[in-house]
């Protein structure tokens, strides 16, 4: 049996995190012929996608924040301020990023994640589906994800 010595070091390191965010690309590409048929094309790579709404004064009144890869939508933050919630902005800044995902970017589906005192209600009432349920992340709190089809 042969041991090797390893250093193992605990820090952030940009460069390393490059370099393995690209050789992980790398043997997921060779493993996967789904992801080898995205190398080189525009699906590949992540598009950011920004929805923003001002009120009258200019002040943001809310927004969403995600990107497209592949096939897919991703809403990463969704926020709308506390004098408008309840004025279906919400609604709005989802719907539109949905459209542009679909229309723009040909997109079929969407997913978010959102914890229990956020908000699960108000996607599935838009038509998502919970998919992943994490209880206890973090503690106290439970992990929803969900996606949704694009029609």
């Amino acid at each position: 049996m042969v041991w090797r010595m390893f250093r193992i070091e605990a820090e952030v390191d940009k460069a390393r995190r490059d370099l393995l965010r690209s050789r992980l690309r790398d043997t997921n590409t060779a493993a996967s012929p789904v992801l080898r048929a995205l190398r080189g094309t525009p699906g590949e790579r992540e598009l950011p996608l920004h929805v923003w709404a001002s009120d009258e004064a200019g002040r943001l009144a809310g927004g969403l924040v995600g990107h497209t890869w592949t096939t897919w939508l991703h809403v990463t933050y969704l926020w709308v301020d506390d004098r408008h919630r309840g004025s279906g902005l919400g609604s709005r800044l989802l719907t539109t990023a949905e459209r542009l995902a679909r229309d723009e970017r040909d997109c079929r589906s969407a997913r978010v994640e959102t914890w229990d005192f956020q908000a699960p209600g108000f996607y599935r009432k838009k038509g998502y589906e919970v998919v992943c349920v994490i209880p206890d992340y973090p503690p106290g709190i439970t992990e929803y994800t969900l996606t949704k089809t694009l029609n």
